[in-house]
């Protein structure tokens, strides 16, 4: 049999200090670093199990570099073949795990004490959790460790089945940051990672306090969360803080990209020339209007002038747009962030967030230095380590079972989205500012980048037309319940009407508030995927019941109920038939 013995070194206790050159060696190293006698039959089992071992872990590693040399030419039937071969292979290493649980706790057991009813040796049970068909919730803080050598590679960010610290990293962790980087990347999967956070905010901040330096200048799209503005006003850009100094961006598309960003370079060449680099930070779709930027033509030339491109996805979600998929690599951003309380989630009951980045940019073992990037400013070193903003493994858990239905409740929340704004679009005293409209000016741009050119589920609209006194807009507003929930949140099933003036955008000042388009009368829209035809009846009889008495004829506006019922009809055929006409070939499967 043929094997490196540089792979079945990693099977070692003394994996780091070794000298043995043999198998063999390696065997009679590891009985003798744990006092067992060769000579005696459990010794002799010992060694043989042991002997196997180290052969197999030099058998699996030829295996893997087996299939990465090979899989890509392969047919979908190897491919299922080799995929069983292997998931087989993983029961018969658990049952070889389970058998020898027997002696284990044979052993334990013969300690006896009064100390094992409290004690209990949590390696017994855990091996069937292997094959739990969803991630296993892991609620642990710490974790047993295999031995001194081990355990150090893993304070060295070289040895990942050893976690150490569930602040640090946790299974149930780990699955949902496997799955995002699979849903966002996609064919690209390997070169990206990610790391989860406690919060959008938290995941946010990590990622600014990452790749922001002491006086560095940031572009930032003008429409963002106002939490952020708020962390980016009140924090990094304070002198006694970051002294970041900010350039708000209000465009959208390539043309108003370069003219802003030559200008911001032109504008702070002084400090960019004492040493100050230049980054970009963008959302989109951006709150609260749900407007598109061009992230690709964004981010190829922020890249050609060696900027990092930030971009917040958190309302595209992966259905709507997977930027990290574009072919030509510098149209892609350097770091994604999500918040997963949103639509991710669905429920509304995890507050969580992530930041995907390529690899080398969010961990290399320690010592490491990859593409001018070293270990310690890595996302994981430089931030993520020290600083505590986890996410605990119950809030992966409810996150990864809501990416489950993300693909069906974003095309529902994009029916509706459609069919209402239609709908006010129809009404001559509503403004209505969403991309869903063919003729508004972000369409385009939406078009060119949303998979099937769908809507973002975010808009705004205005009664400004009709001239309302705030007291009448106010008793409408506040009668929209409860068809509509007055919530201050996105992306639920359960559609929600705010006021951003009032509430998410109220650290902004007003004349800062009249930039982003913002007006007291804006109410922002983020759709559910509740019955649409219930949402507009509700708001037909708030505005009958309201807005009427003051402004009669308002209500001869509306579409006639027939042809809301024909265009609900239009809308939820054609979106459901770009979803599953969207879907692959049965050909390109077999």
């Amino acid at each position: 049999m043929s094997y490196s013995i540089d792979h079945a070194r990693r099977l070692s206790p003394r994996r780091n200090t070794t000298q043995s050159t043999t198998i063999e060696e390696l065997v009679e190293e590891q009985l003798a670093h744990f006092g067992i006698d060769k000579q005696t039959p459990y010794g002799e089992a010992l060694a043989a199990t042991a002997k196997h071992l180290y052969h197999a872990q030099t058998d699996v590693t030829r295996l893997w570099e087996i299939t990465e040399a090979t899989l890509g030419e392969l047919d979908r039937e190897d491919k299922v073949a080799w995929f069983n071969a292997k998931k087989f292979l993983s029961f018969q290493l658990a049952k070889i795990l389970d058998t020898l649980q027997n002696p284990f706790r044979k052993t334990w057991q013969s300690l006896g004490s009064s100390q094992l009813s409290r004690n209990h040796y949590p390696l017994f049970d855990n091996v069937t959790a292997l094959f739990s068909a969803t991630p296993v919730v892991v609620r642990t803080a710490t974790y047993v460790y295999a031995c001194t050598e081990w355990v150090d590679d893993a304070f060295q960010g070289k040895e990942f089945t050893h976690q150490i610290y569930s602040r640090l990293l946790n299974p149930t962790n780990i699955s949902l940051a496997n799955a995002i980087v699979d849903m966002e990347a996609g064919p690209f999967a390997a070169d990206y990672m990610a790391w989860n956070f406690n919060s959008g905010m938290a995941a946010i901040d990590a990622l600014l306090a990452n790749v922001l330096g002491q006086g560095d200048v940031l572009i930032v799209s003008r429409n963002v969360y106002g939490g952020v503005y708020q962390l980016l006003h009140d924090y990094y850009a304070q002198s006694r803080r970051m002294d970041i100094q900010i350039a708000w961006f209000d465009g959208y598309t390539e043309e108003d990209f370069i003219i802003f960003f030559d200008q911001t370079r032109a504008d702070h060449s002084e400090r960019l020339d004492s040493g100050a680099h230049l980054h970009v930070y963008i959302e989109s779709p951006c709150n609260p209007h749900g407007f598109v930027l061009d992230v690709p033509a964004i981010s190829r030339y922020a890249h050609q002038h060696d900027c990092l491109v930030m971009l917040d996805s958190t309302l595209a979600t992966p259905v709507l747009h997977q930027p990290l998929q574009h072919t030509e690599l510098t149209c892609r951003p350097d770091y994604i962030v999500h918040s997963y309380t949103k639509d991710l989630c669905g429920s509304g009951a995890t507050t969580a967030g992530v930041v995907i980045g390529e690899g080398y940019r969010m961990f290399q073992p320690k010592g490491s230095e990859v593409n001018g990037v070293v270990w310690s400013r890595t996302m994981f070193w430089d931030v993520y380590y020290i600083k505590g903003a986890f996410l605990d493994s119950e809030k992966a858990f409810d996150v990864l079972n809501g990416i489950k239905t993300l693909e069906l409740r974003l095309m529902n929340k994009v029916i509706n989205t459609k069919v209402f704004t239609a709908f006010l679009d129809a009404h001559p005293a509503i403004h209505v500012n969403s991309h869903a409209i063919d003729t508004h000016p972000n369409a385009k741009v939406k078009n060119k980048q949303h998979n099937h050119q769908w809507p973002c589920t975010l808009f705004t609209i205005d009664l400004a037309r009709a001239e309302l006194p705030k007291e009448v807009f106010t008793r409408f507003f506040d009668a929209l319940e409860p068809a509509f929930s007055h919530q201050v949140s996105i992306g639920q099933t359960n559609t929600i009407v705010l006021s951003p003036a009032l509430t998410s955008h109220s650290e902004l000042s007003p004349s800062e508030q009249k930039l982003a388009g913002i007006e007291l009368t804006t109410m922002r829209i983020a759709m559910g995927t509740d019955n649409i035809k219930y949402l507009i009846a509700h708001f037909m009889l708030a505005a009958q019941h309201f807005i009427e008495p003051h402004k009669q004829g308002f209500c001869a506006g509306f579409m006639p109920p027939h042809d809301i019922d024909r265009l609900f009809i239009e809308i939820s055929s054609q979106v459901s038939a770009e979803h599953f006409s969207g879907q692959p070939p049965l050909e390109t499967m077999l």
